[in-house]
C-alpha cells in the first residue's frame, strides 16, 4: 500500500491511476489472505483453490488438492473469493468496502485497454482516499503488530498531481462507461456504514488573501485560533441530532434514547471540537439556537456503546 501511495505521489507519473489501482488492490489481497491465515492456525490449504484430485482412470474422486498453476505451485484464491472465506469465518467485511475494492478492481481488469488521461483522475483519486482510510480502519482492527503511526498514509492533493485538470471533458465509450459503474457503486452506499466509504470526495479551491482562512489545520493546544465561515461550518459540522439517533440506532446493539445518552450529549455539546451552536437569527440575541456535530462524535460513542 505504502509503495502504491508513493507512486501515486510522484510530481510526473504517467500510469498513476492504474499503476495505484494494481498495488493496492494487491495489499488488500495479501492482507485478506494473511487474515485467513491467522484465523485458520496458518493452514495454507486455507488460501489455496482446491480441485478434486483424479483417478487414474481420469475420473474425479472425492479428496481435494490444491489446483496449480503453470509453473506447477499451489493457485492462490482471488480477493473476491477471500472475502467471502473471511465471511464464513464470522468477520463483518463491510459492504461499502466491498464496492469501493471492486471499483478499483475494475480499472486494474481494465488497465491496458485505458488510455492515460486525466479524464477520470478526480474519480480515480475519489476512490483511492476511501481505499486507503478502509484500509487503515480495518488493519487497526485487527490490531497488527506493526505500529502504523510512523508511516503517512495519504494521497497528494489532486491539484498538486495535475494543475491543469479540467472541469470538462471529451470521454471515450469506455471510459464513460466505467465512470458509470462507479456512480453506481457510488449511489449504493450504505450511509448507516460510517467506517467505511465506497469513495471519498474532493473538493479543492485556491484564495489569494492574507488570512489564514482556507488553510488545512488540526487541533492543537498551542494553536493560532481560526475564525470559520459558515458556509465552513457547515462542512465541519454536518450532523444534527436526528441524524446521531438514527444511525446509532443501526450502529450499536445496546444504544437507547435515555439519562446516560442525555447526559453524554451535554458533554459533547460543550465541547467546541464537537458541537456548534448556530442561531438560526445570528443577528437577533434571542433567537433560538440550533446545535450542530462534528463527525467525531462516532469516536465518543464508540466507548459508550457496542457496535454491531
Amino acid at each position: 500500500m505504502l509503495s502504491a501511495i508513493e507512486i501515486y505521489n510522484k510530481p510526473d507519473f504517467k500510469y498513476r491511476e492504474e499503476t495505484f489501482s494494481i498495488l493496492s488492490i494487491n495489499s488488500w489481497e495479501l492482507l485478506f489472505k494473511a487474515r485467513i491465515l491467522k484465523l485458520s492456525n496458518f493452514k495454507m490449504s486455507s488460501i489455496y483453490v482446491m480441485e478434486n484430485k483424479k483417478k487414474k482412470n481420469g475420473e474425479k474422486s472425492k479428496v481435494l488438492q490444491p489446483k496449480l498453476n503453470r509453473s506447477r505451485n499451489p493457485m492462490t484464491i482471488s480477493l473476491a473469493e477471500s472475502i467471502l472465506r473471511l465471511r464464513t469465518k464470522g468477520e463483518n467485511i463491510s459492504l461499502n468496502l466491498v464496492k469501493s475494492l471492486f471499483g478499483l478492481i475494475e480499472l486494474r481488469d481494465n488497465a491496458i485497454h485505458f488510455h492515460n488521461s486525466t479524464d477520470i483522475s478526480k474519480e480515480i483519486q475519489e476512490l483511492g482516499f476511501a481505499c486507503i482510510k478502509n484500509f487503515m480502519e480495518l488493519i487497526q482492527r485487527w490490531e497488527p503488530k506493526v505500529k502504523l503511526s510512523q508511516y503517512n498514509f495519504y494521497l497528494m492533493p489532486l491539484a498538486y498531481v495535475d494543475s491543469n485538470i479540467e472541469s470538462t471533458a471529451i470521454l471515450t465509450d469506455e471510459v464513460a462507461n466505467y465512470l458509470n459503474y462507479l456512480k453506481k457503486k457510488v449511489s449504493e452506499t450504505d450511509t448507516a456504514d460510517v467506517d467505511f466509504s465506497v469513495a471519498i470526495g474532493i473538493d479543492i479551491s485556491f484564495k489569494k488573501n492574507t488570512t489564514l482562512e482556507g488553510i488545512g489545520m488540526r487541533y492543537d493546544a498551542n494553536g493560532i485560533p481560526i475564525s470559520l465561515s459558515e458556509e465552513d461550518i457547515t462542512l465541519k459540522y454536518p450532523l444534527i441530532y436526528k441524524n446521531i439517533t438514527s444511525t446509532a440506532n443501526n450502529r450499536y446493539i445496546d444504544f437507547k434514547v435515555n439519562s446516560d445518552f442525555h447526559s453524554l450529549m451535554r458533554n459533547v455539546k460543550a465541547d467546541k471540537k464537537l458541537a456548534h451552536n448556530r442561531k438560526l437569527d445570528p443577528k437577533n440575541p434571542k433567537s433560538q439556537v440550533k446545535t450542530f456535530f462534528n463527525s467525531n462524535i462516532w469516536k465518543i460513542l464508540d466507548k459508550k456503546y457496542t457496535k454491531k
